[in-house]
């Protein structure tokens, strides 16, 4: 009887080993088709342009400079949104109002809007005839085909992704710890910038690079506030719509390495600063 029981145990456990192994391959079929469609066509596009290609077309004045315009304006951009997305990230963790709910629908709104749409959208709010371009005007602001437009259009369609990365850091945060500082004296507002803000840094510093990084990639909104500066997604436009994939093709392997360095720079400062909290942490207890 004992050994008809130890045998069906054994003959069970194996079953479940074969099905455990078959769930991972399966699972890692599945995967490696999703991993393979994303770097498929990058790898394509390095492996189709020679170096000679990629070496005339970095030294292009006019690939520089657009490339370069579209870094800083979606730098600045971000950098200039997230004095309001911040705290409003906050407000969403932390408060609860009435249409709440209808407020977050608000800040997705961008991410699921069609971006020409967004464009059109923005573009009559900011022109000469729109709420904001009026007043801009009257104090000698042109916010149509510059790069203040562009900043714009670009931070339209990407503060979602900061403002919602930055509400999931706050709402990780324990509220134990925040009432306990209130209950030792600290303002809220000495609360927000020793407690809530180190605490879920890490959380703004990659809600901080997804709206930078979805920024300057933009195109649909952009093309249709300003077409000149031109920023590197229209360039490439331009040049792809004028002669073609091969002359489009090195001028984008220029703007994604470019964007790549930037973004492992952000990676490597926003991993550097959570270390130094870390350490901070370690030493204060």
């Amino acid at each position: 009887m004992f050994l008809r029981v130890s045998s069906g145990l054994r003959a069970n456990n194996v079953f479940q080993m074969k099905g455990q192994t078959l769930f991972t391959w399966v699972f890692t079929i599945l995967a490696s088709l999703v991993l393979l469609f994303i770097i498929a066509p990058l790898a394509g596009m390095f492996l189709d342009s020679s170096f000679s290609e990629l070496r005339t077309t970095a030294s292009d004045p006019e690939v520089q400079r657009s490339v370069w315009y579209t870094l800083a304006i979606a730098f600045f951009a971000t950098l200039f949104f997230a004095i309001g997305a911040v705290p409003l990230a906050w407000i969403m963790a932390r408060r609860d109002f009435p249409l709440k709910k209808v407020v977050q629908g608000i800040i997705d709104l961008p991410v699921v809007l069609p971006h020409t749409a967004a464009g059109i959208a923005l573009l009559g709010f900011i022109s000469r005839e729109g709420l904001l371009g009026g007043v801009a005007q009257k104090a000698g602001i042109i916010l149509v085909n510059n790069g203040a437009g562009i900043a714009l259009a670009m931070a339209f369609v990407s503060v979602p992704f900061l403002i919602n990365a930055a509400r999931d850091g706050f709402a990780a945060v324990p509220e134990r710890i925040e009432k306990a500082a209130l209950t030792l004296g600290a303002t809220q507002s000495r609360i927000f910038f020793t407690v809530s803000m180190p605490m879920a840094w890490r959380s703004i510093v990659s809600g901080f690079i997804m709206m930078f990084a979805r920024g300057m990639s933009e195109f649909g909104a952009v093309v249709i506030i300003a077409y000149h500066p031109m920023i590197a997604p229209v360039l490439i436009y331009e040049r792809f719509n004028a002669y073609g994939i091969n002359y489009a093709r090195p001028a984008s392997i220029i703007f994604i390495l470019v964007a790549l360095v930037f973004f492992v720079f952000f990676r490597t400062l926003a991993t550097e600063r959570r270390m130094i909290f870390r350490r901070e942490d370690e030493t204060a207890d």
